[in-house]
């Protein structure tokens, strides 16, 4: 492959999409302002893939080809102006992500794609800040990247035929499903996942049910793999917060205000998985690593 890969964000959806990308037989730059976050990056992949080699997916040369890929940098200056590709995951927050695309947009070569993971911010917002919308497009992977398949591939207003079908194609050789989608808030994951993710906590704060009875009822009557309120906690409830707040602001319609109790959750700082407590407690029984190896059989 011949393409240059930049992933801006060392987080989660950034370590992910890199290892994805490397392990395809991409080159890529990982791009975080902190260090610290980069190693931990680069540990989870190394972890990651040492677990699909125990299960007979993955061989050691393998490995060693994805992790020789993989090239860390603190400072987007460094690698962008070879990049082919951009990928920009970065946390869910229109500010900093436009404030992002107008540095890659001015470091990146011409022919440069710039996408974005965003999961509901407005693709045609960021791509007003850059002197190329038509080479602006959004990549919504899903977590955990390295096992889940489907990407939505979102169309700003201006995105041109070229560049979504550049995009098209090379999630398909990522291994990944790709799915086109149009640039409302929301997409199509999050514009149905968030209403149910709040409604069971709409329900658990109305005191209808417990929270792994509400739970419980979704996994073993819907066929849901997780519950909703696990899954809030998996995804971040500042995450789950964010998105809501995209889609109240962007369609004025009241079903899409966050219910009070997820809003004093992130207040509080009870986030989920990431703080150790959210709707479950992870810090003791370490029920967080048995919800990240749920989807990373």
């Amino acid at each position: 492959m011949d393409k240059n890969i930049v992933v801006i964000g060392a987080g989660t959806m950034g370590n992910g999409i890199a290892h994805t990308f490397a392990q395809t037989g991409f080159s890529v730059n990982l791009v975080d302002v902190s260090q610290q976050a980069l190693d931990k990056a680069v540990a989870t992949i190394t972890k990651n893939l040492d677990r699909i080699i125990s299960k007979g997916n993955l061989t050691e040369e393998q490995k060693t080809s994805t992790l020789n890929n993989i090239k860390t940098f603190t400072n987007l200056e460094d690698c962008a102006p070879n990049a082919d590709l951009i990928v920009e995951a970065a946390t869910e927050n229109q500010d900093l992500k436009l404030k992002i695309f107008k540095q890659m947009d001015e470091l990146a070569p011409a022919n440069c794609i710039l996408a974005t993971n965003t999961s509901s911010i407005s693709i045609t917002k960021i791509a007003s800040v850059t002197s190329r919308p038509e080479k602006v497009i959004g990549m919504h992977f899903m977590n955990p990247v390295p096992v889940m398949k489907l990407v939505e591939i979102i169309k700003g207003y201006s995105t041109s035929k070229e560049t979504f079908n550049e995009i098209f194609e090379l999630s398909k050789t990522l291994g990944k499903v790709p799915t086109e989608v149009n640039d409302y808030p929301g997409f199509v994951a999050n514009r149905i996942l968030m209403p149910m993710i709040n409604e069971a906590i709409e329900t658990l704060y109305n005191g209808v049910a417990g929270v792994e009875e509400i739970d419980t009822v979704m996994k073993l009557g819907m066929a849901h793999p997780m519950g909703p309120l696990q899954l809030a906690d998996f995804i971040g409830l500042d995450v789950c917060l964010a998105i809501l707040n995209v889609m109240y602001n962007g369609f004025k319609n009241p079903k899409y205000a966050p219910n009070p109790l997820l809003v004093n959750m992130v207040m509080a700082g009870k986030l989920g998985v990431k703080s150790g407590e959210g709707f479950y407690d992870y810090a003791e029984s370490k029920k967080a690593e048995k919800v990240s190896k749920m989807f990373l059989k």
